[in-house]
């Protein structure tokens, strides 16, 4: 799975639980939105280890830098790395 595929299927996800709309790009961080604090990225790695049905290890996601970052971790972990 690319970086590019991982990011089509986060968009929905997104959209599900931010009120404003969230146009995802590789560079995109938390800080840029508003609206991402704890909660959210907390409802967020629920609805996206349910979604791609994986399982992050404590530390992984804290490591990624951008949405770019973090959709190649999703993409490892689906392709079984």
């Amino acid at each position: 799975m690319t970086q590019t595929e991982v990011i089509t299927r986060l968009q929905p996800i997104f959209d599900d639980l931010f009120m404003d709309k969230v146009e995802l790009t590789p560079q995109l961080t938390a800080a840029e939105v508003e609206e991402w604090d704890s909660l959210i990225q907390i409802s967020l790695l629920l609805a996206i280890e349910k979604a791609f049905n994986i399982r992050f290890r404590v530390g992984e996601v804290e490591a990624a830098k951008n949405v770019g970052e973090f959709a190649d971790l999703i993409a490892r972990r689906v392709d079984g790395a």
